[in-house]
Parts: C-alpha cells; sequence; structure tokens
C-alpha cells in the first residue's frame, strides 16, 4: 500500500511540473508560429464594387503555449483589407495567446471597386507578427482592376508523370481572337494559340504571366503583335509589389512554333522571365516554313535567355536584347537570320554573375550538321562584361558550310576578325560601350560615346535605310546622308 501510495505520489508530481511547463510560455527567439501558407491572393474578377473573404490558419508547433506581442496590417485603416482575429475585426492586435500545438485562424476580406481604371492593377498590404521579437511577414494581394483571366482548362501528361497545364485563346478552331487595351490580360499555365488560330494583340496590352506561365504559339499558330511607340505591348510578371519590379525568372516564355511564315512582333516590351521569347521547330519538322518579324522591341532581365531560336527563320531590326543570365541571344541547330541596327548589350548584375557571351551561335548536333543558310549582323552592337562576347560554335560537312557575317558592326571580341567575308568593316571592342544607364536597361548611347558613330560603308547605308528611324522614333537620315552612320538600335 505504501509503495502503491509513494507511486501516486510521484505521477501527481510529474503531471504537475508537465503541467506547469505547458502553461509556461515560450520565450525562446528561435520560436516561431507557422501559417498556412506563405501568402494570400485574391484573385477574384469582381464584377461590382464588392468584397471577398479568404482565411489563413496559424499554428503554434511548439511544446508551450506561445505569445503574439502585435499582429499589425500594416496599411492599418487606410488598406483596403480588413482583418479579424480570433472573432475580433481590427486593424491591430496584441497579445495574443497560442496554446502548445494549438492554430487560430485569421479572416481577411478585401474591399476593391475593379472598374475604377485609376486603382493599382494589384492592391498589396501584409500583416506583420511580432513574436518573441521575431518579426514575421505575410504578403496580402487582390487584383484592384478588372482583367481577362485566361486560367487552364485541360492538361498533358508526360510519361514521366508530370502535367503541363495549359488552355486555348479560344475554345473554337480557325478563330481570330484580338486583344485590346481595355482590361489587362492575365495567364496562368500556357495559354494556347493553336493550330489553326490566329492571336493579334494591339497597342497598349498589357500581359501579365504568373508564376511558369507561358504564351504558346503552338505548330500553325499565328501571333501579331501590333504595339506602337510610346504605346508598348508589354509581356511581364503578374508580382506587382516593388520588391519584383525587377526580379527575373517570374514567368516562363512566349514560345512560338514552326508553320506560319506571318509571325509579327513589333513594339514590344518583354521582361523578367526565364526566356524572353523562344522560336522553334520540332523534332523531324526541320523545313517546314516558320518566321518571325521582329522589330522596335526590348528583351531584358531574363534568368536564361533573350531571344531563343532553333532552326527558325527570324529577321529583327531596332530592337535591344540586353541583361541576361546567360546569352541574350542564343542560335541553335542553324536557321535563316537578319539583324539590323540591334543592340545585344549584356550587364547582367544580379547575384549569380554571367559566364556565357552575349551571343551563341550553333548549328550542328550530336549526329548531324545543320544548315545555318545565313546569319546576318548588320549594324549591330555586341557588348557586355566579358572579354569574349561572341561565340561561333559552327561546323562544315560535305554538303553544308555555314554562312555568317558581321557588317558595320561593333563587337566586343578577342577572336580573329581578320576574315573579310565574315567580318566587314567592323570595330573589334575591348572595353564595354558608355551607355546613359545599364541598371535601368537604358542602352542609348552615352554623350561622351564616340565610337558606334561614323561607319560609311555602302552596306551600312543599304541597311539602315531599311530602318530609317531609331528605336525612339528618330530620324536616320542626317547620318545616312552624310555615311556617318551610328549603329545600334539608338541613333546618336
Amino acid at each position: 500500500m505504501i509503495r502503491f501510495f509513494s507511486l501516486f505520489v510521484f505521477l501527481l508530481v510529474i503531471v504537475h511540473f508537465t503541467a506547469c511547463k505547458k502553461d509556461k510560455y515560450i520565450e525562446d527567439p528561435g520560436a516561431k508560429i507557422q501559417f498556412s501558407q506563405d501568402s494570400v491572393l485574391f484573385d477574384t474578377v469582381f464584377t461590382t464594387i464588392g468584397s471577398a473573404t479568404k482565411n489563413i490558419r496559424i499554428r503554434n508547433k511548439n511544446d508551450q503555449r506561445i505569445r503574439i506581442s502585435s499582429i499589425v496590417l500594416e496599411g492599418g485603416s487606410a488598406s483596403a483589407f480588413k482583418i479579424n482575429v480570433d472573432g475580433s475585426p481590427g486593424t491591430s492586435f496584441t497579445d495574443v495567446e497560442l496554446a502548445a500545438n494549438d492554430s487560430m485562424y485569421i479572416f481577411i476580406q478585401v474591399n476593391v471597386n475593379p472598374t475604377n481604371q485609376n486603382s493599382p492593377l494589384i492592391i498589396s498590404d501584409k500583416l506583420v507578427f511580432t513574436t518573441n521579437g521575431n518579426i514575421q511577414t505575410l504578403p496580402l494581394e487582390a487584383w484592384g482592376q478588372d482583367a481577362y483571366y485566361h486560367r487552364p482548362t485541360n492538361a498533358i501528361k508526360f510519361v514521366d508523370g508530370t502535367y503541363l497545364p495549359y488552355s486555348r485563346v479560344a475554345e473554337s478552331d480557325n478563330t481570330t481572337v484580338t486583344w485590346n487595351n481595355d482590361k489587362p490580360h492575365v495567364i496562368y499555365g500556357f495559354l494556347v494559340v493553336d493550330s489553326t488560330q490566329k492571336l493579334v494583340i494591339n497597342a497598349g496590352v498589357r500581359v501579365y504571366l504568373n508564376y511558369k506561365a507561358s504564351l504558346w504559339v503552338y505548330r500553325y499558330g499565328e501571333i501579331k503583335v501590333k504595339g506602337q511607340k510610346g504605346n508598348e505591348v508589354t509581356f511581364q510578371g503578374a508580382r506587382r509589389e516593388k520588391d519584383y519590379a525587377d526580379e527575373p525568372g517570374q514567368w516562363d516564355r512566349i514560345w512560338i512554333n514552326e508553320g506560319s511564315d506571318n509571325n509579327e512582333i513589333d513594339y514590344a516590351i518583354i521582361k523578367n522571365g526565364f526566356v524572353g521569347l523562344q522560336t522553334e521547330v520540332f523534332g523531324n519538322t526541320i523545313g517546314l516554313p516558320g518566321r518571325l518579324k521582329l522589330t522596335n522591341t526590348k528583351i531584358q532581365n531574363m534568368s536564361k535567355w533573350g531571344l531563343y531560336s532553333l532552326a527558325y527563320n527570324i529577321y529583327a531590326g531596332n530592337n535591344v536584347i540586353s541583361n541576361c543570365q546567360e546569352h541574350s541571344l542564343n542560335i541553335l541547330l542553324g536557321g535563316k537570320y537578319t539583324f539590323l541596327h540591334c543592340s545585344f548589350s549584356n550587364f547582367w548584375n544580379k547575384d549569380k554573375a554571367r559566364e556565357k557571351s552575349t551571343i551563341n551561335i550553333s548549328n550542328y548536333t550530336d549526329s548531324q550538321v545543320l544548315p545555318l543558310d545565313s546569319c546576318y549582323f548588320g549594324n549591330c552592337i555586341v557588348d557586355g562584361k566579358l572579354e569574349n562576347e561572341i561565340t561561333l560554335d559552327v561546323k562544315s560537312d560535305a554538303n553544308i558550310t555555314p554562312k555568317y557575317i558581321f557588317s558595320n558592326c561593333w563587337l566586343k571580341n578577342n577572336s580573329n576578325l581578320s576574315d573579310p567575308n565574315k567580318y566587314i568593316n567592323v570595330i573589334q571592342g575591348s572595353s564595354p560601350l558608355n551607355y546613359k544607364d545599364v541598371d535601368a536597361y537604358n542602352f542609348e548611347p552615352a554623350t561622351d560615346e564616340t565610337r558606334i558613330k561614323g561607319f560609311n560603308h555602302p552596306k551600312a547605308t543599304a541597311d539602315a535605310l531599311k530602318f530609317p528611324n531609331d528605336l525612339n522614333g528618330f530620324s536616320r537620315n542626317a547620318s545616312i546622308s552624310s555615311n556617318s552612320i551610328t549603329v545600334g538600335a539608338y541613333e546618336k
């Protein structure tokens, strides 16, 4: 009996101390709360002045109670968001307690008027949690304007079990779809211009692509981007907070396949993605029609490549392709190319340094050499931080002789450029050119830069006449008349 009583007392003591420990608040600075999600996004299409409500769950996964010193809606009473913590509405809460291994919900409401064109596209705020001196934030986002949303309705299943979610620009075949600039377009997953469809994007349209989203012009489909000077068509990531304004890799790519000779992109700004623009043929379809006319366009801040092309036909002029993690221009498997008055200027300045040249050109696989029918650069700039910004990895065989020419160009390059059949009246630069602001993607020549003006070869004049105005709309006539051509996309 005495033994039983002693054991009983011993167990009571253990329970008592365990309970005391659990009742005590954890004060370890490393102890934090956890969220059921890393952000709250309201992507509902609001049709009237109204609201929507979502919730998040916060968890205390510690074995002791925790005290959240404060929960604050950063925007306060002026915010479009309202919160409710544990049944109480407000914008600021203090000393919120959460039991060991317990959780609670916070309800978040947003009120927007999507028909107000003066409101920002995305309304954002954040919840700020302070616990044991630790500050944790939870971003809140809502679409502040009405938009056209393109969400996946189908999926392609691959042999490895993964899926590619997609939708089509229209449900019906043999259709021309026109986008106007009345509302932005927001793309989730892959939006496909299918084989018998045509997409026309008019001046001023803003296209926002979510993470890993892509605009895919499938085989025999067709795209025409019809921007204007000062009213360009913009392709960029959907996140609009200040922290994402210059963040690369936010979306996937614009992808154009073979089958149409009438793809055109004029006056577009393509930025902050993985690959800016990809043109290619599929597998054994090399030789099928496939052409893109790319003019007056900026491609910038890509986490992989700016313009990526496989065995395609591209005619390009007055473009600036700049500041990409790897190549600004990557040509594989040959093809046919003309670049006039283009600036390939790569001064990537992110955390990971760039190691690959601004331009890469190749025309073979492990098993065959492919035709590089022509690859002509006229009045172009190839520039960047590396000593050699051009990689020519081309091969010949008994039937194929690759053709590439740099005519009246400024080239940052340390290779031998003495072949007169391939390098016509070029300047070989050893130090980068001076631009107005490379960090702001302004690759207009600085006032003191004289190395890119004065090209007087007849071919330079002929190429300039094909683009008599520069990317800013300034006339090249004076330079043409004086036989003193400025190379690149901008007239000096």
